[in-house]
Parts: C-alpha cells; sequence; structure tokens
C-alpha cells in the first residue's frame, strides 16, 4: 500500500529545501527508489514536502539510510531543524 510523507519547515525556504534535496535525492532529478511522488513549495509559515512511496517500508529505508543520517550530517545550507511531520496510508489516489 502506498505510503504519504507531509513535512513541514517552520521558516525553511527555497535555498534551503534546493540544498537539501539536491543532498537526499538522487541526481539529474530522479526520485529515490520507491518514491512515486513528491510536490514542494513554500507554504505561509515556511515550505512543505509531500512525498507519495510505494510502502512504508520503503519510506523508512530512505528516512534511515539516507535522509535522516545525512541531515543529521548537516548540509551546508539546508534545513537547520527536523520537519513536523505527518504520515499516512494512501487509502485513494486519483489523477486526471
Amino acid at each position: 500500500m502506498a505510503y504519504g510523507v507531509v513535512h513541514r519547515f517552520a521558516g525553511g525556504t527555497k535555498d534551503q529545501y534546493e540544498a537539501s534535496i539536491a543532498a537526499v535525492h538522487p541526481a539529474g532529478g530522479a526520485l529515490p527508489k520507491g518514491q512515486l511522488y513528491h510536490a514542494a513549495g513554500p507554504s505561509a509559515d515556511g515550505w512543505i514536502i509531500v512525498a507519495v512511496h510505494d510502502s512504508q517500508e520503503s519510506w523508512e529505508q530512505f528516512r534511515d539510510g539516507i535522509l535522516m543520517p545525512r541531515m543529521s550530517e548537516g548540509i551546508d545550507g539546508g534545513f537547520t531543524a527536523p520537519p513536523d511531520e505527518t504520515v499516512f496510508e494512501v487509502l485513494n489516489e486519483v489523477r486526471t
């Protein structure tokens, strides 16, 4: 079952997002293994990222194997604090 992740970075900026995504996503704009969808943009209080993975397991592998280790090391110009995170099982998806 697909698995959704919403990250809210209070005070986050486009520059921080671009630095962070360059450090955790494959080169050339590809998505990490298991990630089906990625959307990001400014919000009223900072920056928001929405990702959908093909399963909770693929999200956890990305989170534990790539995302958290790289963020813990510090990403030059990237987000400086962990996000507020919401996760959910995707029960319905509609596309045009």
